[in-house]
């Protein structure tokens, strides 16, 4: 039998429940497992041996007792350091955060607790959570597990980077410009985006965010395989009446129809030939299992894209570019300029009016999304970045920015995103591709990602290069 800590969180689940092994032995495996390879990639930032022990302890207590611990029982899993943890500083990659000790815990780290889930420690994210490459004055710098070259990531790189390294069986992650979809491609694992309101969270120890992250916003889990995102996503969507956008919406609906839009360049984006090889490889998978894959064009994503720069803009410039400064972090002043840069001076009217134009974009997916409803589309224009390759120059910030096009867009949509790892190009470089489906629709999306997944290599355990 493979180590504990290689095995899939939904086998750990039926293991512990049904008493082969302890959520002690597994909780131990996978501390050594931490110990042994996060030197090596810094994806883990904060480690608490003792209360990942005690909390396995409890849950064989209960199995013991005869009571159910929840479907996640024994299962180790990292949250980011951007979601409160009682006890545990809430840095969001700060220096200035350092301090912030959580006295409750978020929706997110209840709910993993209520279901048996074991966190084994909190995983690295940019200052700000605001790149899709992951380094900060405060934590460091973390690397890519399958190749250091590669960015991990961001900003939910060190949840990613600890999957892949086979630190914990399920990563936390948030996403507002594709937070969570982004590092799970990058790293070679899955990644799911889910629907505004699906899983409920919110953090005590700040105020309220403005509107624009209310909308766009969202925590969501990445694994090595889809059943383990699916089981993820059940155990984080139980609702908390402290996040007001929570919506009690069942996770199984009815199965909408095997209908698939695929789009190779959304917008007319460029596309590398390693990435349309990968969609159209996704593509033949779908076909050759029953689905109907027609190459269409999709209400695209770059007025969305537009959108979402007013939002994030707006909100930085009203709080955020303060602290900015105060960090004086290289690296966020840097992409902070940059995208400053991008986005002329916003007054009520404009921000009104990016509002209202919102809606009229998400009725035009709607409709699209009648007549299909899944896309299959780039997670980006890109295979995974070189490190740190947005703080070069201005020009290949812009690239960067470029090739993000439906990781900056889909937020706006209030739409459900999932990243699928499809391969290993030559090189080391992973390779997937995303679906896109209706609102709460996050079980079609697993449905046809496990048909793509089951044509390929899933994803397993890597040791650091």
């Amino acid at each position: 039998m493979s180590e504990l800590w290689q095995q899939s969180a939904s086998k750990i689940s039926q293991m512990v429940r049904s008493k082969q092994v302890s959520a002690l032995e597994v909780t131990e495996a996978n501390l050594n497992r931490l110990q042994s390879v996060n030197s090596k990639i810094n994806a883990v930032v904060d480690e608490f041996p003792e209360q990942a022990l005690a909390a396995a302890k409890e849950v064989d207590q209960q199995i013991a007792k005869g009571k159910s611990p929840g479907i996640l029982a024994g299962v180790p899993l990292t949250v980011k350091v951007n979601v409160d943890q009682r006890g545990h500083a809430t840095t969001n990659g700060l220096t200035l955060q350092s301090n912030l000790i959580a006295e409750q815990d978020s929706p997110v780290v209840s709910n993993f607790r209520n279901a048996g889930g074991i966190i084994i420690g909190r995983t690295n994210t940019p200052a700000f959570s605001l790149r899709w490459f992951t380094r900060n004055n405060l934590h460091g710098h973390t690397l890519n597990p399958q190749n250091r070259l590669l960015t991990p990531g961001g900003s939910s790189g060190g949840g990613a980077a600890a999957v892949a390294a086979g630190i914990g069986a399920i990563g936390h992650g948030t996403d507002i410009g594709g937070s969570v979809r982004y590092p799970a491609y990058a790293c070679g694992i899955h990644g799911l985006r889910p629907t505004l309101g699906r899983i409920p969270a919110w953090n005590a120890s700040s105020a309220d965010r403005h509107i624009g992250a209310q909308l766009m916003a969202v925590s969501g889990p990445m694994a090595r395989s889809i059943d383990d995102i699916e089981l993820a996503l059940t155990a984080m969507s139980v609702g908390d009446n402290r996040d007001p956008w929570w919506v009690p919406v069942p996770l199984q609906l009815d199965t909408p129809h095997k209908k698939v839009a695929l789009e190779i360049a959304p917008d007319d984006i460029s596309v590398e030939p390693r990435v349309e090889t990968d969609l159209r490889d996704a593509a033949d998978r779908l076909r050759a299992q029953g689905w109907q894959v027609d190459e269409v064009k999709t209400p695209g994503f770059a007025k969305a894209a537009k959108i979402q720069l007013i939002l994030w803009m707006s909100e930085f410039r009203r709080g955020a570019a303060a602290m900015v400064d105060k960090e004086n972090e290289a690296d966020s002043k840097f992409v902070y300029g940059q995208l400053n840069g991008m986005c002329s001076d916003i007054g009520l009217n404009d921000f009104l009016d990016a509002l209202q134009q919102r809606v009229g974009i998400i009725r035009e997916w709607q409709q699209f999304l009648e007549q299909y409803p899944l896309v299959l589309s780039p997670v980006s224009g890109e295979l995974p970045f070189t490190d740190l390759l947005d703080i070069e120059s201005e020009s290949t910030f812009q690239r960067v920015f470029d090739a993000q096009l439906t990781q900056v867009g889909l937020p706006v949509l209030g739409l459900p995103g999932l990243t699928v790892s499809t391969k290993m190009h030559d090189g080391n470089i992973p390779g997937g591709v995303q679906l896109i489906a209706g609102r709460y629709q996050e079980q079609h999306l697993c449905n046809a990602a496990r048909v793509i997944e089951a044509a390929g290599s899933p994803p397993s355990p890597v040791e650091p290069s």
